[in-house]
C-alpha cells in the first residue's frame, strides 16, 4: 500500500506533466471542472481543477460538489499515473471508478 504522500507526489507529477505537454491536453479535451480523486484504502482524498489543459490548485481534502470524481486504491493511483496500469481496463475491472456526466466522460476517454 502506497502512502499519502507517494499519492500526493504522484498528482504532482501528473499536473506537471500535463503543464509540460498542455497545449496538445487542450486541443484534445476542453474542459473547465473541479476533479477529486479519492484513495479508498487510505481514506485520503485531493481535489482541484482540470482547466486548460492543466491540472490546476491541487490540494488535500475532498470535494464532495466535483464534476468529475475518481476513486481508487492507492498502488492503483500509483500505476495509472505511471502509466503501468491501463485505466480502460481499470474501470472495466472496478479497480477504477470514474464519476461524471457522460459528455465529460468521453471528452476524458480522448486524454485517456
Amino acid at each position: 500500500m502506497a502512502s499519502v504522500d507517494e499519492c500526493r507526489q504522484a498528482l504532482q507529477d501528473l499536473a506537471a506533466r500535463l503543464d509540460h505537454n498542455a497545449e496538445t491536453v487542450r486541443e484534445r479535451i476542453d474542459l473547465d471542472r473541479t476533479l477529486a480523486c479519492r484513495v479508498t484504502d487510505l481514506g485520503a482524498a485531493f481535489h482541484g481543477r482540470l482547466a486548460d489543459g492543466r491540472l490546476l490548485e491541487l490540494t488535500d481534502g475532498d470535494d464532495p460538489k466535483a464534476k468529475i470524481a475518481l476513486s481508487t486504491s492507492s498502488d492503483d493511483l500509483l500505476a495509472l499515473v505511471r502509466g503501468e496500469l491501463d485505466v480502460t481496463r481499470a474501470v472495466a475491472s472496478n479497480r477504477v471508478s470514474i464519476k461524471a456526466n457522460p459528455f465529460d466522460l468521453l471528452k476524458l476517454r480522448k486524454l485517456l
